[in-house]
C-alpha cells in the first residue's frame, strides 16, 4: 500500500466514521476498488481508529472536559449520571466484542463480504428513513433505558455495513430524544469501546506483516484525523436539521451497487 492509497483510506475512514454510512463497509468497498489487501495488517486499522477517536475528542472537547471535571465530584451530579449512561450503553458492545469478535473478523475476510456490506447498507437506509419520517414525542433528557437500547443498537452495528452512527442516532430519535442530544451521545459513547479495543490489540501486538511503512501510516492518520474533525462537526449540524433522509438514499444506492458488484 502506497501513501496515496493510505490517504484515500484515511479520508474514507474519517468521513464514514461520523456520517451514517458505515465506516467498516466503506473501507471494504474502498479496499476492493483500490486493490488493497490489508486485512492482516491490523496496525493500519488501529491507526485510523485512533485518528477518529482523537478528532471526536477535539471537536467535543468542551463537553469531554465538563464530564471529566464533574466525574470526580464527591456528590452525584449530572455529569456522573451522563458518564454512567455511557457505561451502560457499552455493555451490549462489550458482550459482542468478547463473544463474537473472531466471527466478525472472519466475516471481513469472507469472499461474500461485499454482499454482506450491501445488505447491511440497505438495512441502514431503512433505519434512517424510518427515523426521518417517524415523529415521536420529544423528551427533555436521555434516560438510562434509552442509553441501554442505543447501546444494543451499537452492538448490532458491529456487522460490517450497518452504520454505527446511523443505527445509534436513528434508535435515539425513534425513542423520542432530541436530535442534538442523540448526536452528541452517539459520538461520545463510542470513545471508550474504540480506545479499549485499540489498547487490547496493542497488547496482543499481532499486527500481521509490517509491510506498511511509516509514511503511509502517518499520512493515513493525518487524513483520517483532519477529515474526521470536519465530518464530526458536519454530522452534528445535519442531525440538528433533520436531513438524515438523504443519507438513507445514499446508503440504499451504495448497498445496491455493492450487491451488484458481488453478483457480477
Amino acid at each position: 500500500m502506497d501513501t496515496l492509497q493510505a490517504i484515500i483510506l484515511g479520508i474514507v475512514q474519517g468521513i464514514a466514521e461520523f456520517l451514517p454510512v458505515s465506516s467498516s463497509g466503506h473501507l471494504q468497498i474502498a479496499k476492493s476498488l483500490l486493490g488493497v489487501s490489508i486485512e492482516e495488517n491490523l496496525l493500519f486499522d488501529v491507526t485510523l481508529h485512533a485518528a477518529t477517536v482523537l478528532s471526536t475528542i477535539v471537536v467535543l472537547w468542551s463537553e469531554v472536559a465538563r464530564l471529566l471535571r464533574g466525574l470526580f465530584s464527591r456528590h452525584f451530579n449530572e455529569e456522573q449520571a451522563y458518564v454512567l449512561k455511557i457505561v451502560i450503553s457499552m455493555i451490549p458492545i462489550g458482550i459482542v466484542g468478547f463473544t463474537l469478535k473472531d466471527q466478525l473478523d472472519a466475516l471481513l475476510e469472507s469472499p461474500a463480504i461485499l454482499c454482506v456490506v450491501g445488505c447491511m447498507l440497505l438495512v441502514t437506509a431503512a433505519l434512517l428513513a424510518f427515523a426521518y419520517y417517524a415523529k415521536p414525542r420529544q423528551k427533555t433528557r436521555l434516560s438510562y433505558r434509552d442509553a441501554f437500547l442505543i447501546g444494543v443498537a451499537q452492538a448490532f452495528a458491529a456487522m460490517p455495513g450497518l452504520s454505527r452512527s446511523g443505527t445509534t442516532i436513528a434508535t435515539g430519535l425513534l425513542l423520542g430524544n432530541r436530535k442534538e442530544t442523540v448526536a452528541q451521545f452517539s459520538f461520545l459513547m463510542v470513545l471508550i469501546p474504540i480506545l479499549g479495543e485499540t489498547f487490547l490489540e496493542l497488547l496482543k501486538g499481532n499486527f500481521g506483516s509490517q509491510s506498511i511503512g511509516s509514511e503511509p501510516l502517518i499520512a493515513g492518520f493525518l487524513a483520517s484525523f483532519v477529515v474526521g474533525c470536519l465530518a464530526c462537526r458536519f454530522m452534528i449540524e445535519i442531525v440538528k436539521r433533520g436531513k438524515l433522509v438523504w443519507f438513507a438514499v445514499y446508503c440504499a444506492v451504495a448497498g445496491i451497487v455493492s450487491i451488484a458488484a458481488y453478483v457480477w
